[in-house]
């Protein structure tokens, strides 16, 4: 009798190891697609065209987390104004998860919704701070608007909690914008942000991005935003595609094991297209 019992204790252990394995592989599919579901949600909601207009150069590059769920937050955007010009958005949902992924969706809606009624970068962001704050989300959103005229080169900007773009022009200058910010949209009532006025001149580049381009583990913002200044800088001057330098600082990114989202947007105005820069020497 003793071995019965001994042999119905290591059955019931059994049974329950099977069933904590069946648990663990069930939370891993579910793990597994709701990373799916995420990235599949984002996606979509980006924008599938960028404006074509003669002279202007635009790309983007997204990639996603390497770890975890921390996927659903990143944006980028470009459209063509009422008035001729063009809209460039870029930004950033807190939080790494479906419920960021929807949020960020309604974010740029409601970024070129707005845009309609006024394309002055303080105002729009402004407008769309009290959009969001009616929404009665938890959630909150860094951004970056600018509107670009591609006859002058003239661009304004505004800046919302967002982390600084990077400029370089064809005589060899670079550098991280100084534009002053303002809070993150969706937490205070009543912001102003102030708009900064440029030339992006002739052969000149300006790289939109979000943080997960330039932190990592090994990585911090500051030596990643220098990463990103010498590679701009280099594009410049070498009038290499738009196209090349965007994908140069994806790669940067992912070689340094980058954790969060990572969202690119480059734009350039009428500079020599030469394909080239392949990412080589990105290690900071």
């Amino acid at each position: 009798m003793p071995r019965k019992r001994s042999t119905d204790e290591g059955d019931e252990l059994l049974a329950r190891l099977g069933s904590l394995t069946a648990q663990a592989r069930e939370r891993a599919e579910l793990q597994r697609s709701q990373v799916e579901l995420a990235i599949a949600l984002q996606r979509g909601m980006l924008p599938r065209d960028l404006p074509e207009v003669p002279g202007l150069h635009l790309a983007v590059r997204y990639a996603p987390a390497c770890f975890g769920l921390n996927v659903g937050g990143d944006w980028y955007d470009a459209f063509t104004l009422p008035d001729g010009r063009i809209g460039l958005s870029i930004g950033d949902v807190q939080g790494h998860n479906i419920e960021a992924a929807a949020f960020m969706g309604q974010v740029r809606a409601g970024l070129r919704a707005l845009a309609t009624v006024t394309s002055e970068p303080g105002e729009l962001l402004g407008r769309t701070n009290e959009l969001l704050l009616t929404l009665g989300s938890e959630l909150f959103a860094t951004c970056t608007f600018m509107r670009l005229d591609p006859a002058t080169g003239v661009l304004e900007s505004a800046r919302a909690g967002h982390i600084p773009y990077v400029w370089a022009t064809a005589d060899g200058k670079s550098g991280v914008a100084d534009d002053e910010g303002g809070p993150p949209l969706g937490i205070q009532e009543k912001v102003d942000y102030t708009v900064t006025r440029h030339r992006l001149s002739t052969g000149g580049v300006y790289v939109l991005l979000t943080d997960g381009v330039v932190e990592g583990p090994s990585l911090s913002i500051e030596d990643g935003l220098d990463q990103v200044v010498r590679l701009a800088g280099i594009a410049a001057v070498a009038g290499l595609e738009a196209h090349a330098l965007a994908a140069a600082v994806i790669k940067g990114a992912e070689s340094v094991g980058h954790e969060d989202d990572a969202a690119v947007l480059v734009v350039g105005l009428d500079g020599p297209c030469v394909p080239g820069l392949d990412g080589a020497g990105v290690q900071p």
